[in-house]
């Protein structure tokens, strides 16, 4: 093994190998006061979790210069194989960024069940690694279906309660269906392509090679995993349900883990939906109309961290649109400044959860001015998303938007912007606007449970990155990223466009930080476009209805006729018996007894005596003689 393929797996395995250890090493006591005693295995698991992380981010760093490749073998025709590229460097070391200052803040948020808890961010962390660094099938299918489980841990962490296991159950259930495309994509892929060895026949960079209809089943299939993953309608109804997570994995899941990964995987098929043609488009429209509709669902929001559940599907549905579109370098970008934006967003509602117990926007009222510490770097978060200038989502949806290549597609991905600002600008008018003061004593609750570095570090680091990441979408660093994508052609926004964009965001969001009280709430917004309940009445009503019917089916055809074969069998068997004592064994009896009577008969001549013998030598030849004389 070289030293190359040995700092990839190092990238992989570490956090992988110790979450593992983690998440079994007896984490899941929930007895008061079990972490906190000293030397317990919940006093160092944040220690340990965050030094894993900090290693993990070095080398994903150093990964990223080096560009190492691995391979080993994982099942018959299809090694796993990883590769560290131009558009995956970036990605891993967002991955492995993110994810530190996550469990950085976790190590202060998280106060019971701390081993598993860790060691099931550390796993999830690893198989998004994986995801970002595959480069054939099988390495993301494994990827992907580890990275599925993990989510549906974390998000029903609280195992005891029935509302995050039902959370949990939904949203995996929810990609699960999702996932299904990537077994098309495979299964294409196998049929399609004969020549070659199967990790050949499994690379993703072939898949754009396939013709016929095995090219537009891998494309679908794709899609649909991309759509699930990444909460595109219409599938954005899980998000909603994975808020009864711990804040910790919501801003994990929501920047640069799972949802991510879902636009990650068209930005690096980007040649598949362009050879399909049809894709390209449906991704470029899935995108944009998930990015309008879901940005109304955001506006509609009472509580904080549904707001910004929302607003990740619709943001998600920008980057979906760059991989439709022909924007790779600038749906990066956006991927990238997106995931600190988001994740620096989630812990600030974390923080002010722990806090005050609540995260209804107007509950919140004035919360970001009465704690400068969260809200300060919140107001930062919330200020990119909005698209405000300078700020990084600003520039990454002008190089996103360069790419609409029709009018209609171009206003489309306009409003959903101009949403984006009415939505943040809601947060802004609510959060950081005046508010009642708490008492005396609910202010001083309110520092104890939000002081400290372990919260406040975080969100610092990622409000200079929700501020300056936009670089990647202007010059000089845009030329850069685009060279990294391998896509130096792609269009970028002119000045006019940008300008416009901004001139947009500030005016939608100073009007609706302005009337941010009396914004409109419509109830089918609200209810996040009533998708869960459609999806019940499309998919799973249906599916329990036949599967009502099979087991009706079972009980009155199958289990009726397996039950009357088994008595029919049970005849059988009396019959075959009855038979065999009264036929087989008294044939058998019988036979015994003549063998023996002929056996008592053939003892008789054998007297020992000379005489007899010679009598019975001279019938024997005197019938001889005469049976020759018969047959002459």
């Amino acid at each position: 093994m070289s030293t190359a393929s040995a700092l990839l797996w190092a990238v992989i395995l570490l956090p992988a190998a110790t979450g593992g250890a983690m998440a079994l090493s007896g984490g899941g006591r929930h007895t008061a006061g079990t972490y906190d005693r000293p030397g317990g295995a919940g006093r160092t698991a944040p220690a340990v979790a965050v030094a894993v992380a900090a290693a993990t981010l070095a080398l994903a760093v150093a990964a990223a210069a080096v560009r190492p490749t691995a391979r080993t073998g994982f099942v018959a025709g299809g090694p796993l194989e990883l590769a560290v590229d131009g558009l995956s460097a970036v990605v891993v070391v967002t991955v492995a960024a993110a994810g530190l200052l996550v469990l950085v803040f976790a190590a202060a948020a998280i106060r019971t069940e701390r081993p598993r808890f860790f060691g099931l961010m550390l796993l999830f962390t690893a198989a998004v690694l994986v995801t970002a660094t595959a480069t054939t099938l099988t390495a993301l299918l494994l990827a992907w279906e580890v990275m599925g489980a993990a989510s549906y841990a974390l998000i029903a962490f609280h195992w005891r309660e029935n509302a995050p296991v039902a959370a949990g159950t939904t949203a995996f259930l929810t990609t699960r269906a999702g996932d299904l495309g990537l077994y098309l994509a495979a299964g294409a892929a196998l049929a399609g392509t004969t020549a070659g060895t199967g990790a050949e026949r499994l690379a993703l960079d072939t898949l754009a090679d396939l013709t016929g209809p095995w090219l537009h089943l891998a494309a679908a299939g794709v899609l649909l995993a991309a759509f699930g993953k990444a909460a595109q309608l219409p599938f954005s109804f899980w998000l909603s349900k994975a808020m009864l997570g711990p804040s910790p994995v919501s801003a994990l899941l929501h920047s640069a883990a799972m949802v991510a990964m879902g636009g990650y995987l068209l930005l690096r098929l980007r040649p598949l939906l362009e050879s399909a043609g049809w894709a390209a488009g449906a991704a470029a429209w899935g995108g944009a109309l998930t990015a309008l509709a879901l940005g109304a669902v955001a506006l509609a929001q009472r509580e904080l961290k549904q707001l910004l559940a929302a607003s990740t599907s619709a943001q998600l549905g920008f980057v979906v649109l760059a991989a439709g579109a022909g924007s790779v370098a600038g749906g990066t970008a956006h991927l990238v400044a997106h995931a600190a934006v988001k994740s620096l967003l989630f812990l600030a509602a974390g923080a002010w959860l722990a806090a005050l117990g609540t995260d209804g926007l107007r509950e919140l009222r004035g919360a970001g001015r009465r704690d400068r510490a969260v809200g300060l770097p919140f107001a930062v978060g919330v200020l990119a998303l909005a698209g405000v200038p300078p700020l990084s989502l600003w520039a990454t949806k002008d190089e996103i938007l360069a790419a609409a290549d029709s009018p209609a597609l171009y206003g489309v991905v306009l409003a959903a912007a101009v949403l984006a600002s009415l939505y943040a600008g809601k947060a802004i008018g609510l959060l950081l606007g005046p508010g009642p003061e708490p008492s005396a004593e609910a202010g001083e609750k309110r520092r104890e449970r939000t002081a400290g570095p372990l919260r406040t570090v975080p969100l610092a680091v990622l409000a200079v990155g929700a501020a300056a990441l936009g670089a990647l979408a202007l010059p000089p660093l845009a030329h850069e990223v685009k060279e990294a994508a391998g896509a130096t052609g792609e269009p970028s926004a002119g000045a006019a466009t940008m300008l416009t964009t901004a001139a947009l965001a500030l005016a939608a969001t100073a009007t609706a930080a302005a009337l941010a009280p009396r914004l409109p709430e419509p109830a089918w917004a609200r209810a996040w476009l009533y998708l869960e309940a459609a999806a019940h009445t499309v998919a799973v009503r249906p599916a329990l209805a036949v599967a009502h019917a099979l087991a009706r089916f079972d009980d009155a055809v199958l289990d009726r006729a397996v039950t009357g074969a088994a008595a029919a069998v049970r005849r059988l068997a009396s019959w075959t018996e009855t038979a065999d004592r009264s036929g087989v064994d008294r044939a058998v009896r019988g036979v015994a007894a003549g063998a023996r009577r002929l056996g008592e008969w053939a003892r008789r001549p054998q007297t020992g005596q000379l005489h007899q013998y010679y009598a019975q030598a001279l019938v024997l030849l005197a019938a001889a003689v005469v049976l020759l004389l018969l047959l002459r």
